[in-house]
């Protein structure tokens, strides 16, 4: 079995299509939908996301402010940086792009940023509202996931999804829109025994880690749907996912490539929750 291959770049593309549709409707009422991407250090990784964002927010129309902090930046002055940006009525969404360099609290930060404005759906509040099932936003990395599932026609309900890796960032929000389609899920973890024993049995594999090639063929059920968040540059230069694509692919009914998978969707999904932000703007 050759898995086919679930295209994030081409879907990414209707979607950011889409968000540029609602954003010449706001334009008619004057409203422009704003974006401010707060980016502290020098970090390449974090600095070619950021760049990609604000490119991603300008080609649909919206307005694109990119904040660079040094990395000697103080926790007290990206706190008051957020503040101002909470109080701009030209902002409708604010991300702080991790990570923080070591000497700024991340926790304290994400709280700062207020919840009506939190596009990454970090915020205690709005990961609360996910929770209870009430989302104001998902976060960027789950919702595009969720779409590509809908794309693909994946019958979710009833279905074992395996979720490896359990961050706040994908893992977690993951297992919760997954529950909420009517999956079964299980939420693995490093110290997950026998991990493989776990992802055999999934019709829906989810892998999260940053651990290049922690998932083989060999630990794939034959016709399950593989969803490859993981992207790691090895010492060549190389992009690779978290599985351990030539093996997997071979097992799999349809599996997600790096790069050109997830990574295009979870911009495209920013823009979705930035233009949602700036609607209830104009419904209020």
């Amino acid at each position: 079995m050759t898995a086919r291959i679930i295209d994030g770049k081409a879907l990414a593309a209707h979607v950011r299509a889409d968000v540029a549709t609602r954003v010449q409707a706001l334009r008619q009422h004057n409203i422009k939908p704003g974006l401010a991407v707060v980016l502290v250090g020098e970090n390449p990784a974090s600095q070619v996301y950021v760049r990609n964002k604000a490119a991603a927010c300008e080609a649909a129309g919206m307005l694109s402010r990119v904040i660079p902090l040094g990395e000697d930046t103080s926790e007290g002055e990206l706190l008051d940086v957020i503040d101002t940006l909470n109080q701009d009525p030209a902002i409708h969404g604010i991300l702080v792009q991790l990570p923080l360099p070591g000497h700024i609290d991340t926790g304290l930060v994400i709280e700062a940023i207020s919840a009506a404005k939190d596009v990454d759906g970090f915020h205690i509040s709005n990961a609360g509202l996910l929770m209870t099932g009430r989302p104001r936003f998902l976060p960027c990395t789950p919702y595009g996931v969720m779409k590509m599932l809908e794309a693909e026609n994946v019958p979710l309900r009833g279905a074992e999804a395996v979720i490896v890796g359990a961050s706040n960032i994908v893992g977690k929000p993951m297992a919760m829109l997954l529950l909420a389609a009517g999956a079964t899920v299980t939420l693995c973890n490093s110290k997950t025994r026998d991990l493989s024993a776990q992802t055999r049995r999934a019709d829906i594999l989810v892998v999260a880690t940053g651990k290049p090639g922690i998932v083989q063929g060999d630990m794939v059920k034959p016709g399950a749907i593989v969803i490859d968040v993981g992207i790691n540059r090895l010492p060549s230069g190389k992009l690779t996912g978290d599985v351990d694509f030539p093996s997997a692919s071979q097992v799999a009914g349809a599996i997600t490539p790096v790069p050109g998978g997830v990574g295009p969707m979870t911009i495209a999904m920013l823009l979705v929750n930035t233009i949602e932000a700036a609607e209830r703007t104009a419904q209020s």
